[in-house]
């Protein structure tokens, strides 16, 4: 036997055991594999539709984002007045809006020259009752709504990483949408709340001298809110909501946060939410309450009041803590989105779909019935058309579906229903690089060339219309690939690996045994 012979069955047969050996542990056989073998492999994860689990599309509130973005603004264009000693009287945002309201005309100029030197990406626009109005430009416009999507997109990634979800999906779908999928999840209500929570964490003082009760009957002091706090009876499951009249101007918000993390109260065994500043946060907080002694501070998220602690002390340290009627896993989900950080804007949810574990056992059943049909089909014509060529095809079929398995492990990708649609297209093509092999050997056949030039020959010159057909679909499995969702992107990702060792198996695979076969004496004839 030559040496290459041997080289290309050492090749084969080493990629063969290295397939076997990777895809052992994502099949039902490894419950009965070593914990050290099953465990240092990756493993072909199955997709939403295989294991089910959630599939969510959310709409970003970019128009809010815009609001948002605005009142953050503010707050800087207000300390730039100060320092500029711009005379103001002041300041407030009316949707994406700003108007600086001003005392005199040398005022005016100040504020403008101060306003247009420093942000550009304000416009301005016309007066209002001695109001100096602006409004973000077009362009900055676009660019905060791109912004608010790309960042909801992220912080949404960040919680779900936390929460544990394995393999999932989230990524962007139009101008404002995303599309997230969690298969496997077993609690959807809990996932929903942690997604969708815009986590806008402030603290704020109550407004001790301001009448609670004119408050509850409408009359809202300017620069106040009414807020409430949601307590929940634990015997009786009663939801009890106290009012707080409570000031609007934000003394610390969350996004100076460096951790938050579930902590158990030592004198009542109950969970609650630790935080900790980063030096800014400390020394605004240490400031704060220092100047507050005695008053009552509210701890407010998404505008519902956690808590609100009157303050005994000067708290220095830069931490701080939310208590409530929490349980161990819902102080969890709080430590999560605001260590994940707040939603640049609210999200909505539009589509929720739910797919059961036993829809996905039943699409596993059907997709492997398929696939074993089809495979079933393709080895009967091949052996009955080819006879013994056809032989030699399906055995590289079955070597291409083996490697093809133990590749998608390897890789750790993602087993999706269209991904099995991807594996038995592969059988088609796997069969049909032969079938141009072996017309072409018949061709040379009938010119009456020897069996063993003839293989050769058809090899050679079959190679081209190989590769041709193979790259034209990988193309195509690519732009699959870059703008599918998840379940195209699972057809993508099985059909481009299908491919690339479809080649591998029908060039030399086939060609090897050919060359066994032809090794040891001269075949007069070949049965094709």
């Amino acid at each position: 036997m030559s040496k290459s012979i041997i080289w290309r069955l050492i090749l084969i047969g080493f990629f063969f055991a290295l397939a076997v050996v990777l895809f052992l542990p994502s099949t039902p056989f490894s419950k009965s594999l070593p914990s050290w073998y099953k465990d240092r492999f990756p493993k072909i994860a199955l997709g939403l539709d295989l294991q089910g689990g959630m599939h969510l599309v959310l709409q970003v509130d970019t128009e809010k984002g815009l609001e948002n973005h605005v009142q953050r603004l503010i707050k800087g264009m207000d300390m730039l007045l100060k320092e500029k000693k711009a005379p103001f009287s002041e300041i407030k945002a009316q949707g994406r809006e700003v108007f600086i309201s001003y005392p005199n005309a040398d005022a005016k100029m100040a504020v403008e020259r101060a306003v247009g030197d420093n942000y550009p990406i304000f416009k301005k626009i016309p007066e209002k009752e001695n109001s100096i109005g602006y409004a973000l430009t077009d362009a900055e416009t676009k660019r905060i709504k791109e912004w608010s999507t790309s960042q909801a997109i992220e912080t949404i990634r960040n919680r779900v990483d936390k929460f544990g979800v394995a393999e999932p999906l989230i990524q962007a779908q139009g101008k404002d949408e995303i599309v997230v999928q969690l298969p496997g999840l077993k609690d959807p209500d809990r996932a929903i709340a942690l997604i969708g929570k815009t986590a806008v964490l402030e603290f704020k003082m109550v407004d001790e001298g301001g009448d609670l009760k004119k408050a509850l009957d409408g009359q809202v002091p300017e620069g106040d809110e009414l807020l409430y706090e949601k307590t929940v009876d634990k015997e009786s499951g009663a939801v009890r909501q106290t009012p707080f009249l409570i000031k609007k101007e934000a003394v610390l918000t969350g996004d100076l946060l460096t951790d938050a993390r579930v902590a158990i109260d030592s004198q009542f065994n109950e969970p609650y939410v630790s935080l900790t500043f980063d030096s800014e946060g400390s020394r605004i907080f240490a400031d704060v309450t220092g100047q507050n002694v005695n008053k009552r501070m509210a701890i407010i998220l998404d505008g519902n009041v956690y808590s609100a602690p009157v303050i005994r002390e000067k708290i220095s340290g830069g931490r701080a803590q939310i208590s409530g009627s929490f349980t161990h896993e819902t102080a969890t989900d709080l430590a999560i989105v605001l260590r994940a950080g707040a939603l640049p804007a609210p999200v909505n949810i539009i589509q929720n779909v739910t797919v059961g574990p036993s829809l996905g056992e039943d699409s596993i059943k059907t997709g492997i019935k398929a696939a074993i049909i089809g495979a079933i089909l393709v080895l009967g014509f091949m052996l009955f058309y080819y006879k013994l060529s056809g032989l030699i095809s399906d055995f590289a079929m079955l070597l291409n579906i083996i490697m093809l398995l133990g590749a998608m492990a390897w890789f750790n990708a993602t087993l999706t229903l269209p991904g099995i649609a991807g594996i038995i297209l592969t059988i088609g093509m796997g069969v049909d690089s032969n079938v141009l092999i072996f017309e072409r050997i018949k061709e040379e056949l009938k010119t009456g060339r020897t069996v063993r030039s003839a293989i050769d020959a058809g090899y050679d010159r079959a190679w081209w219309t190989i590769i041709d057909s193979h790259v034209t679909t990988l193309i195509t499995a690519a732009v699959l690939f870059q703008f599918g969702s998840g379940p195209i992107k699972g057809f993508a990702v099985s059909l481009s690996i299908g491919i690339l060792i479809n080649l591998f198996t029908a060039l030399v695979g086939t060609k090897v045994v050919f060359d066994i076969v032809n090794q040891g004496r001269r075949l007069e004839r070949l049965s094709i």
